[in-house]
């Protein structure tokens, strides 16, 4: 699922955040005139690898400036392809520091002179989502939040939600419940917030990952990409 229009102009940056140095990666439209939205994208546990920097493009080559930090800073910029590594790295992430390096990446995006600072947006994948949908319910800052299979928190913090949110969850999936999912569907309608939960039948955990044949499936993975094309345009435009 690598891009496919004029490439983006793209850097490796960094903040600081809790006096720590956050490494991330940043991609910007190749023909950008005037501010655009920005939108911050969330790795999953896996680290900050080409996928979620192709994602990035993907989102510049839209007309958004996209900046995906390496959650794994802290625990020495680490990014693996051993499942096992994964998992220790993700139990070994502080949730709260990794919020705040989040808040820090939306900080700093938003301090740039070529985004928009009227709003950001969000999206995350796996460990990545779960915090995407934690971060729509914390930071007003942001105006929408795309969230691809991750674990739904308890239902009472919905009522908690400062923006729109689109979910994407697959019907196999062997890490987010059907349960979570329909939970999280229930909570949006009985409290009346604005957001939406897609469920592919056929999809099972990490669809979208065009790296990982086992779990990727192209019918289900362009058409959610384009729901969240709609999305973003909808709510940051």
């Amino acid at each position: 699922m690598t891009t496919t229009l004029s490439e983006p102009h793209t850097s490796d940056i960094q903040f600081v955040s809790d006096g720590f140095t956050i490494k991330g990666y940043l991609a910007r439209p190749a023909r950008q005139q005037g501010p655009v939205p920005g939108i911050v994208v969330i790795q999953e546990w896996w680290g900050l690898n080409e996928h979620i920097k192709d994602i990035a493009r993907r989102l510049a080559c839209e007309g958004y400036v996209a900046l995906a930090p390496d959650l794994y800073s802290r625990l020495g910029y680490k990014v693996t392809k051993d499942p096992n590594e994964a998992a220790q790295l993700m139990e070994s992430l502080s949730s709260q520091a990794a919020l705040r390096d989040l808040n820090a990446a939306v900080g700093f995006l938003k301090q740039q002179p070529f985004v928009d600072p009227a709003g950001a947006g969000v999206i995350g994948f796996c460990m990545g989502g779960t915090f995407a949908l934690t971060m729509a319910t914390h930071n007003s800052e942001i105006k929408a939040a795309v969230i691809f299979y991750g674990k739904v928190p308890p239902s009472e913090s919905f009522k908690y939600l400062l923006c729109p949110i689109l979910y994407h969850s697959g019907a196999q999936d062997g890490w987010v419940t059907k349960q979570e999912v329909e939970r999280l569907r229930q909570g949006l309608v009985e409290l009346g917030r604005p957001g939406e939960v897609i469920t592919y039948p056929n999809a099972s955990h990490a669809f979208f990952n065009d790296t990982r044949p086992e779990a990727y499936r192209r019918e289900d993975a362009e058409p959610a990409w384009r729901r969240t094309l709609h999305f973003f345009a909808n709510h940051l435009r």
